[in-house]
């Protein structure tokens, strides 16, 4: 039997990477130690900015002891080199040299449709690509997504049939009321993936702090849908506001060390 903890994800950024944006103040904190903080053994590393820049290895070495890292091969929407080039190659090779990293990530990924009507970074068949070659690897490795609640009306379930964990994000807080409804509808654009649900620990659609009763709201939905079988994890988001006294970080704190080691 898994502990609820083994099905926790934090969300990560270089130190600073949010500073003097979304309303927030300066940050130090990295990724290791704002896992260590929270007791979360599993983090998702994604490019912010376009950083960190590959080669990757010396930014994995600290997460070496962590159970399971996700790295980005298409970071945020604002690490425009992946708006020409992923960085798959980079992120193999790096599963090569630390084998606790499990999978590839692509942030940001869905958008309003552009000139050519496109309302994605990569094509289908790109998408397609990118998951036979992660799962050719010596060790496959499993293709993540990003889908946020304002993306279910566009025309996405093409490139979500690709990928092996759809992770679903409200990024409104103001939303979050209509989360259930929402998720269902992700469940329905992705009947076969399997589903992580991502809960921010900032509104940052707001640039505000998060209110702590739609934090618990999401956080204790989420820990229900767990535990029934509906989704395989929850991610907190991110590590690089986790030094700052927020309520809402220090709330996630004391939670995951009471039901962290519950059985799931």
């Amino acid at each position: 039997m898994s502990r609820i903890r083994d099905h926790l994800w934090l969300w990560a950024h270089e130190a600073g990477s949010h500073n003097g944006q979304f309303g927030l103040g300066s940050s130090s904190i990295g990724p290791a130690e704002a896992a260590r903080y929270l007791g979360i053994d599993n983090v998702i590393m994604v490019a912010f900015g376009g950083r960190p820049e590959p080669p990757f290895a010396p930014h994995a070495a600290p997460l070496r002891h962590l159970s399971r890292v996700v790295w980005s091969i298409v970071g945020d929407s604002s690490s425009k080199r992946n708006d020409q080039l992923p960085d798959l190659d980079e992120v193999l090779a790096l599963a090569a040299e630390f084998p606790n990293v499990t999978g590839a990530i692509m942030d940001d990924f869905f958008h309003a449709p552009d000139d050519q009507g496109a309302v994605a970074r990569y094509s289908v068949a790109d998408v397609a690509g990118f998951r036979e070659k992660l799962h050719r690897a010596a060790r496959p490795l499993d293709l993540w997504v990003v889908l946020y609640s304002h993306d279910l009306d566009r025309p996405v379930a093409h490139h979500l049939a690709h990928a092996d964990v759809v992770t679903f994000w409200t990024w409104q807080s103001r939303d979050l009321a209509a989360l259930p409804d929402n998720f269902a509808r992700a469940e329905t654009l992705a009947p076969h993936a399997r589903k992580v649900l991502g809960c921010y620990m900032w509104d940052y659609g707001a640039g505000q702090p998060m209110p702590l009763d739609r934090m618990i709201h999401q956080c204790e939905t989420g820990l229900r849908w767990l535990r029934d079988g509906r989704i395989e994890g929850m991610i907190l988001l991110a590590s690089c506001i986790c030094d700052l006294g927020l309520e809402t970080v220090e709330w996630a704190r004391q939670w995951i060390a009471h039901i962290g080691g519950d059985q799931r």
